[in-house]
This record gives structure tokens, C-alpha cells and sequence, in this order.
């Protein structure tokens, strides 16, 4: 007779732990994530030939995890340099991390010897900063005026955390375009032919996005019916959303007349809250409103009061327009 999975305070199984930190978790049992799908159908088929089990917050401990986490997920076009460890190799004038590349290339070594690692890619492992550090790596060492080609990391290879400066900043600026392939403007107006078709492309294909520059990770971007902010925010999921239950129940949680509280995403570990704004709200319209709900969450968040039963619904249904994106 199988042995019964310890519970844990709330009643739910306990997810077992190779090394304490990683949950491993049968292929029918709920997938650690919380999306409430069953682990063989969420990240498990990610991983099922992955060298590595699933980590899920790849990007912790690195400078701007908030960031990462929007630059994988929700911004279309976006750059940050890069600070290694160990310094820039000779012939290595910038490694500079870009949301994606053409042709969703890991990695590009341009003529000049500069690096561009792409961070909107499938992964090989459970472990996406593990398969970028490999990706990194290679890419250092790729000749110049070449792509690097996608490849199963070694399990026991470094991670990013490994390979960068942990204390550089991290400062993504977000792009209305991917002239960035070709190295600007300048250069990608004088391209021809397919590689001019296909930036026309990818840039029509861009969502106009922007990020705030009053608060950390927050993200200002337009679609055809209504614009909206969506917020990468580090604080311990539990907590952040009895804190956005207490803003939404006293009527805090907006950032303005026409704007609303609608739901989250749930990704990389972290959670992101998501507002409705109406079409006329653009980036800079948001910023002071975005500044002083930023105040009332960090009230929220110190409170150590039990949840009030209007509080206990409104938590209720933030939970239920929650969806897990990774």
C-alpha cells in the first residue's frame, strides 16, 4: 500500500522536494505552478525530456527579476545590456538581451562581435535561465556575423545567476520597433528586400507598449478596444493578493475614472496584476495614479488584520481572473 503525501497547514499535499528548493511532483498530480491543471499537462510537457526539473522562478536573485519576467512574457520589443562576471571577452564589445530575434534565434553574433541573446524562446529544460546561460556562453564564443543555433543545456551547467553581475543594474528600454535587429534606425532603413519585408512585419505585428518610469516593472500598452498596465510585482503571491483584496474591497484599487482592477497573470513565480484603461489613458496619464496606488499597496501589504468577509469575496474573485502564463 502507497504511503499518503504529508499535508501541509492548509490540507493540500505536499509536494515532495529533491534538494528543497525544486518541487517534484507526479505527472497526474496538480502542477506546482497553481494553474489547477494537472502536472503532465502544464509544465511537465515542457519538461518531460528536460535534463533539469522545473525551477519556478528562474529569474530570482538576478538584478530585476520583475523585469525579466516582462521582458519574457509581455513586451514585444525590448533591450537591456547585459554586465558579466568576469567581464566582456576580447572581441566582445556588449552582450545586450533582447525579447526576441529573427527567425526566434537563441542567440545572434553580430559583425562587429557584439552578442544578442534572445529571451522569447522555447526552452530545452526546466530551467530557462540555465538554457540561456548555455545559450550565452556559446554565443561568446559563436564567429562573428552568426546566429547561434538552439541545443539541449547540460544539467550541470551554469545558470545566469552564475554568469552576470548581479549587482549591475538592469534597465530594459522598450522599442516601438525591432530596428534593433539591424542595430537602429539608420541601419534598418536601408534594408532591402526580405529582411526589409520581414521587419515590416514584425513591426506591424507590435502591440505599442511602455514602461512606467515612477514605479518598478510596470508596463503601459494599447490594443484596438481598451489599453491596459500590467504590473510584475515581487511580493509573496498569498500576500500581494489579501493586499489587492483589501485595495479592491475599500474601492483603492483603481488608477482612475475608467480604469479597473480586471484580474493577474501568474508567471515565472511572480504575479501580475492587470488594469483596464480606457483607449484615451496613455503611459504618461498613468504614471501619478500608477505613483499613489503604489503607496496604498504598500499600506495594504503591512496590514496583518484578518481578511473582512467582503474583503474574503473580492479576494475570491481576483482568484478567479487569475491565469497561469508560465
Amino acid at each position: 500500500m502507497a504511503k499518503k503525501r504529508p499535508l501541509t497547514s492548509d490540507r493540500k499535499p505536499a509536494a515532495r522536494r529533491g534538494d528543497g528548493e525544486i518541487p517534484v511532483v507526479g505527472a497526474r498530480e496538480p502542477c506546482p505552478c497553481g494553474s489547477g491543471r494537472r502536472y503532465k499537462a502544464c509544465h511537465g510537457r515542457a519538461a518531460a525530456q528536460a535534463l533539469t526539473e522545473l525551477v519556478l522562478r528562474p529569474f530570482e536573485g538576478l538584478s530585476g527579476e520583475c523585469d525579466w519576467v516582462a521582458m519574457r512574457e509581455l513586451v514585444p520589443a525590448a533591450t537591456a545590456e547585459l554586465t558579466l562576471r568576469e567581464g566582456l571577452p576580447e572581441g566582445v564589445p556588449s552582450v545586450t538581451l533582447v525579447t526576441v530575434l529573427p527567425m526566434a534565434w537563441p542567440a545572434l553574433r553580430r559583425d562587429t562581435g557584439a552578442v544578442l541573446l534572445g529571451l522569447q524562446n522555447d526552452t530545452t529544460s526546466g530551467d530557462i535561465s540555465r538554457d540561456l546561460a548555455d545559450t550565452l556562453r556559446r554565443a561568446l564564443e559563436t564567429e562573428p556575423g552568426n546566429p547561434v543555433e538552439a541545443r539541449r543545456a547540460e544539467a550541470s551547467g551554469p545558470r545566469l545567476q552564475d554568469l552576470l553581475d548581479l549587482d549591475a543594474p538592469f534597465e530594459p528600454v522598450v522599442h516601438s520597433g525591432f530596428e534593433f535587429w539591424l542595430g537602429g534606425p539608420e541601419e534598418a532603413a536601408k534594408a532591402t528586400g526580405e529582411v526589409a519585408a520581414s521587419l515590416e512585419r514584425a513591426n506591424a505585428a507590435a502591440m505599442p507598449t511602455a514602461r512606467l518610469s515612477g514605479v518598478e516593472a510596470a508596463y503601459w500598452c494599447a490594443t484596438p478596444d481598451k489599453n491596459h498596465l500590467r504590473w510584475v510585482m515581487p511580493h509573496p503571491e498569498e500576500k500581494l493578493i489579501d493586499a489587492l483584496a483589501r485595495l479592491h474591497a475599500s474601492g483603492g484599487s483603481s488608477l482612475g475614472d475608467g480604469t479597473r482592477l480586471v484580474g493577474s497573470f501568474r508567471a515565472h513565480g511572480l504575479v501580475v496584476p492587470v488594469w483596464d484603461l480606457p483607449t484615451s489613458v496613455q503611459a504618461d496619464d498613468i504614471e501619478k495614479p500608477a505613483a499613489e496606488f503604489d503607496e496604498r499597496l504598500g499600506e495594504a501589504l503591512a496590514s496583518g488584520a484578518p481578511l473582512t468577509a467582503e474583503e474574503r469575496r473580492a479576494r475570491s474573485g481576483l482568484t478567479n481572473r487569475q491565469i497561469t502564463l508560465s
